[in-house]
C-alpha cells in the first residue's frame, strides 16, 4: 500500500491511502500517519473522502518525526569521492524535522550560501519502536519506504567536522511524494537511487551497494536511542554529488531536481532563491 500527507481544502492536515491518482483519506489533525503507524491500525482503516493527487497540496510522508536520522558515507563511491577513511561503524548525524519539504515545494537557496547540493536517498520510516533490536529482527520494525534528498549546503556542513549546521536549513529535506509498505516495494537489491539534475542523471547505483544495509543501521541506532513508530532513516547516497565534480555543481533558482527509486516514485522539487 501507498501512504501519502497532505492538507485538505481548509488548510487542515490529512492523511491517506493512495492508490492510483486518487487518495482516501484515513484521518485528519493529530489523527495523523505517525500516529496511525504507532496504533498498527494502517491496514483496517476505512476509507473515508476521496481526493485527487493532482488537486492536493502534499504534505512530507511524515511531516513530525521525533527523529530524523542520516547516514554518511553509505556508498563506498560517496566514501572515496570524499576521501574518508573506511569505518567500521555507520556514520548518524541527525536534521530536524523543520527541515522537511513535500514533494513539488521549493527547495530555497539560504541567503548565506550559494552552495546548495543534492543527494538523493532512500528513506526508511520506522513502524514498530525499540531498544536493541537485532539485526536479523530489524526489518520487522520497518513501516515502509520513500525517497528522500538529504539537500546539503556545503560551505556550512564544512565550517568544521560536525555536519549539524549545513544539513539543517529549513527547506532543505524533500521527503515523498507517499510512502510505500515493504509488502508493495517488494526485494529492493536491485532498485536503483537515481537523482537528475535539470533532466541530467547525476547520482545512479542499486540499494543493494550500501556499506551498511538497513537492518545494520536499524540495530546500530536503536544500541543508543530508543527508535519510536515514524522515525525517518535516510541511508546515504551514492557517488556523484556536485561538490565533488570538477567544476562543481550548485543547485540554482529555477533547476529541478528529482530523486527516483523504483516503487518509492519520484520526488521532485524546484529550486528558489530564499527571500
Amino acid at each position: 500500500m501507498k501512504y501519502i500527507s497532505f492538507l485538505q481544502s481548509d488548510g487542515t492536515p490529512a492523511f491517506g491511502r493512495l492508490e492510483g491518482e486518487t487518495i482516501y483519506q484515513l484521518g485528519t489533525g493529530s489523527d495523523d500517519l505517525k500516529s496511525a503507524i504507532g496504533d498498527n491500525n494502517l491496514t483496517s482503516r476505512v476509507n473515508g473522502q476521496s481526493y485527487a493527487l493532482a488537486e492536493v497540496s502534499l504534505l512530507p510522508v511524515i511531516p513530525n518525526p521525533d527523529k530524523i536520522f542520516c547516514v554518511g558515507h553509505n556508498y563506498e563511491s560517496h566514501r572515496q569521492e570524499t576521501n574518508r577513511a573506511a569505518t567500521d561503524f555507520p556514520s548518524i548525524f541527525t536534521r530536524f524535522a523543520d527541515t522537511l519539504l513535500p514533494h513539488g515545494s521549493d527547495i530555497l537557496v539560504p541567503k548565506v550560501s550559494t552552495q546548495l547540493d543534492y543527494e538523493g536517498e532512500l528513506a526508511v520510516i520506522i513502524g514498530k519502536g525499540g531498544r536493541y533490536i537485532s539485526e536479523t529482527d530489524a526489518m520487522g520494525h520497518v513501516a515502509g519506504y520513500a525517497c528522500f534528498n538529504d539537500a546539503s549546503v556545503r560551505d556550512w556542513q564544512w565550517h568544521t567536522r560536525q555536519f549539524i549546521p549545513g544539513k539543517n536549513f529549513p527547506t532543505t529535506g524533500p521527503f515523498g511524494p507517499y510512502m510505500i509498505t515493504p509488502d508493495e516495494a517488494g526485494d529492493l537489491s536491485n532498485v536503483n537511487v537515481t537523482t537528475r539534475l535539470n533532466g541530467k542523471v547525476m547520482q545512479e547505483q542499486p540499494i543493494k551497494d550500501m556499506i551498511f544495509p538497513i537492518a545494520t543501521v536499524i540495530a546500530y541506532i536503536s544500541n543508543f536511542t530508543e527508535l519510536r513508530p515514524g522515525d525517518v532513516i535516510a541511508s546515504g547516497t551514492p557517488g556523484g554529488v556536485g561538490a565533488k565534480r570538477t567544476p562543481p555543481v550548485w543547485m540554482k533558482a529555477g533547476d529541478t531536481i528529482e530523486i527516483e527509486i523504483g516503487p518509492m516514485g519520484i520526488l521532485s522539487n524546484t529550486i528558489a532563491d530564499e527571500a
